[in-house]
């Protein structure tokens, strides 16, 4: 019974973490008209320290200042037995490389929100993130993410931005 009653917990526990997630993008669309939107998209791909998956989404508004673009971000990682939601807070800077490519080179702050499957315990920790990528003129993207302090080490991304 007592082992019931601590998987419950664990899945009552990630079920918060998920909500939390899915309610931080919400607010995340609606703030976004007022920023010259140019539009909400999908992630998924690879971390390691931890070694996870994950899935989550992004907003890309258009150009605050130059080519400096705000793309807040949310992804839930899956694996090395915890749950990982992060809430990254990151800026890029796009440079056109082509008529059907541009790269982005960027970074900024995250709360990832750490849950062990052994124990009963929810830990929020700061993060920074440095990334790199490029994207199709059509959406398609490749990302880099290289994180420190409390951020996972390596994330490898693949998403598509809806326009």
């Amino acid at each position: 019974m007592t082992k019931m009653l601590g998987q419950l917990t664990i899945l009552t526990r990630r079920a918060r973490l998920l909500g939390l997630a899915a309610v931080w993008m919400l607010a995340v669309a609606w703030v976004a008209p007022a920023a010259a939107q140019e539009g909400p998209g999908v992630r998924a791909g690879l971390s390691a320290s931890p070694d996870q998956f994950f899935i989550g989404g992004h907003y890309v508004t258009r150009p605050l200042v130059d080519r400096l673009r705000f793309q807040p971000n949310v992804e839930a990682g899956f694996g090395s037995d915890a749950t990982l939601v992060a809430f990254n807070v990151e800026f890029g800077f796009w440079m056109r490389l082509n008529a059907e490519w541009q790269a982005f080179v960027g970074g900024g702050p995250a709360m990832n929100l750490y849950s062990s499957d052994h124990q009963d315990t929810t830990d929020i920790k700061a993060g920074f993130n440095v990334l790199a990528g490029v994207q199709r003129r059509g959406g398609l993207f490749f990302e880099l993410k290289v994180g420190v302090i409390d951020s996972p080490d390596v994330k490898l991304t693949v998403g598509y931005t809806i326009r």
